[in-house]
């Protein structure tokens, strides 16, 4: 029964939940132009992660998305979330599952869809930086687009990513770079390139 909830009810929960709360925001997007026929890599802070199905299917709303989540159980309600949004998953982590989840990933943005991706997650810590957005954006030849979101009012979690739940009735302002091409930078270089777009709209 404890699995059942968990499994087949909690995810239900948490995206009405989520759909109320951004229901009732004023809700303000600072969006790029983006090519309609090219596949990007989206990153975001995992922390930042409830705003970016909003985010995203503002801009695209009949856009094609598949997200790398983890493999485990956590995991396993995180997908039937985004799912509920519209959103696909793809299984594997930097820890387990990385090789297959890599390859994958390359494969689906070559046939046109669109990635995203969280830097420190699943595990951290906060704003820490795996590789893997690299890899995949230098290997699939794909541009990168930075998202972040800021309310005006929030809950911010005691967990390791300092998850953001924004409040009802405020305000919120969602952010997403212009694509941007990794292809030339060594991986340090391209590093830390990202990171820095990614901590300018980012809540501490």
């Amino acid at each position: 029964m404890k699995n059942y909830f968990k499994f087949k009810v909690l995810p239900y929960i948490i995206y009405f939940l989520i759909k109320a709360i951004f229901f009732t925001n004023k809700k303000v997007f600072h969006h790029q132009k983006l090519e309609e026929n090219e596949a990007y890599v989206f990153v975001a802070w995992h922390g930042d992660l409830a705003s970016q199905p909003t985010s995203y299917f503002k801009l695209r709303p009949n856009g094609r998305i598949k997200t790398m989540i983890s493999q485990s159980k956590d995991g396993e309600i995180i997908t039937k979330v985004y799912g509920l949004f519209g959103a696909g998953a793809i299984r594997g982590s930097s820890s387990k599952g990385a090789t297959k989840a890599l390859i994958s990933t390359i494969k689906e943005i070559k046939s046109g869809c669109d990635i995203a991706l969280s830097p420190d997650g699943p595990r951290g810590p906060r704003f820490s930086f795996a590789g893997g957005v690299i890899t995949i954006a230098q290997k699939s030849g794909a541009k990168i687009v930075v998202c972040n979101s800021k309310p005006s009012r929030y809950w911010q979690f005691n967990s390791w990513d300092k998850f953001i739940l924004p409040k009802p009735f405020g305000k919120i302002d969602f952010y997403m770079s212009e694509p941007f091409d990794i292809s030339d930078l060594e991986f340090e270089e391209a590093r830390d390139f990202i990171k820095s777009k990614m901590m300018l709209n980012a809540i501490i």
